[in-house]
């Protein structure tokens, strides 16, 4: 079917009380992998790339990949664009054709993150495309993005945050870091249920590389609509590719090797669909 936005899946998902599994994809093997999995379990998904990844080839390659997938799936395929850094790089993901949006001005001041969510959201509303936001930062890095200081959202600033923005959906800090973790990470459950209370729009979770099964549940049950996958990912197709050139160093065909990369991250994906509830969904 044709790419969907993600308002339709992401308030499903909140109604049946299950999220989306969003996963950032670097190159046609990880797109492949991911949308054959979905399609498999019957699970609606979210392809994502980041600012650094839509550098090193650009939005209208990512968004003919995506497309050539989701053309010939049953299942819903959203494209997103991840921590858009930029209303620029925003406007070129929506004249590219992704499906969703997301605009990261969470290191800036509040009132600087309202103002330029809210010019994306003005310009992304007459093509009918939902825009995420961030509010409070993760930690950790991933690609570019990289923040040391990273901050809990507020639940009172979250309310007026979405009211001011018209944002579709919000990606709250509760203690998770973009990347690996070096530590047992230290989830503040009862923040994110404070939030729930106070916003009636689906909330997202970034930085699940790593997280336990169990925290990713809990963390659905008070709210998470929408998980983003990304390092994990990263690190099984790098791991198949690598199996392969150590038993033969001599293999010269890329084909060899970014198969065993493919079919790495397509079991993980199955894996991580199933952790988020919305297999069957479809």
């Amino acid at each position: 079917m044709p790419l969907v936005t993600s308002e339709q899946i992401l308030k499903a998902a909140q109604e049946g009380g299950y999220a989306i599994g969003a996963f950032n994809v670097e190159n046609m093997e990880m797109v492949q992998a991911a949308v054959e999995a979905a399609e498999e379990l019957r699970a609606p998904i979210m392809l994502q790339t980041t600012s650094s990844t839509v550098r090193y080839a650009s939005v209208e390659q990512f968004y003919a990949n995506a497309k050539a997938m989701a053309d010939k799936a049953s299942v819903p395929v959203v494209m997103h664009l991840d921590h858009g850094d930029s209303f620029e790089l925003a406007m070129q993901a929506l004249r590219a054709g992704y499906t969703s949006i997301m605009i990261d001005g969470s290191h800036y001041s509040f009132e600087e993150n309202i103002a330029l969510t809210k010019r994306v959201v003005d310009a992304a509303r007459p093509n009918a495309i939902p825009v995420e936001a961030e509010l409070g930062k993760v930690g950790g890095k991933e690609d570019d993005l990289e923040v040391k200081d990273a901050g809990y959202t507020d639940p009172l600033e979250a309310k007026e945050f979405v009211e001011r923005t018209g944002v579709d959906s919000l990606a709250v800090a509760i203690g998770t870091a973009h990347g690996f973790y070096s530590g047992t990470p230290k989830l503040d459950i009862d923040r994110l249920s404070e939030i729930r209370k106070v916003i009636n729009i689906p909330l997202v979770l970034h930085g699940a590389s790593g997280l336990s099964d169990e925290d990713v549940i809990e963390c659905i049950k008070r709210g998470i609509c929408k998980v983003n996958f990304a390092t994990e990912l990263r690190v099984a197709f790098s791991e198949g590719v690598k199996s392969v050139l150590a038993k033969n160093p001599e293999t010269f065909d890329p084909k060899a090797y970014l198969k065993v990369g493919r079919s790495n991250v397509k079991e993980l994906v199955k894996n991580r669909i199933k952790v988020c509830g919305c297999q069957g969904k479809y």
